[in-house]
């Protein structure tokens, strides 16, 4: 059954990723009724996932903060700050950010691409290892287990 949920930014979980940047799980399918995955990244310049496909969910991007260049299928597109894109799933797709900072908000549907995230990324409430990586091996443990396939290195 779905209900109200509010979860204030202290509540949110934040997790290290690629390139130590950070993604912070906004609202995720346990909050949602398995309907979608809100999250949050604050990263830098370079930073870019693999060249990837989702199987399972619909993907909206928007880039709040900074630029990027993004890959859709065979397409190259610039992304501007405040600029906005739909990615269905089976449609290849990959990003690099280009200004020094970004900030960007994603929106899955369904929900449960957090898995992911919390797989392979690190719950920054915790101690830091000692060298943390995420290494490809990982990346493509976790993508495996939620429906994602890496299709190659980043663009």
């Amino acid at each position: 059954m779905s209900m109200t949920y509010l979860a204030q930014p202290d509540q949110q979980q934040k997790l290290e990723w690629l390139d130590g940047g950070q993604f912070a799980v906004l609202l995720d399918s346990a909050a949602t009724d398995g309907q979608l995955t809100v999250g949050r990244f604050s990263v830098a310049k370079g930073e870019a996932p693999p060249y990837h496909m989702h199987t399972r969910e619909d993907e909206i991007f928007m880039l709040i903060k900074g630029t990027a260049l993004l890959w859709s299928d065979d397409r190259e597109m610039e992304l501007s700050e405040g600029g906005i894109v739909y990615l269905p799933k089976n449609v290849p797709h990959g990003y690099r950010i280009t200004s020094d900072t970004a900030d960007l908000l994603m929106i899955c549907t369904p929900g449960g691409i957090e898995g992911m995230f919390r797989h392979a990324g690190r719950d920054m409430s915790t101690a830091r290892p000692e060298g943390f990586e995420i290494s490809t091996d990982l990346m493509a443990e976790a993508a495996d287990l939620y429906g994602q396939i890496i299709l190659g290195p980043p663009r």
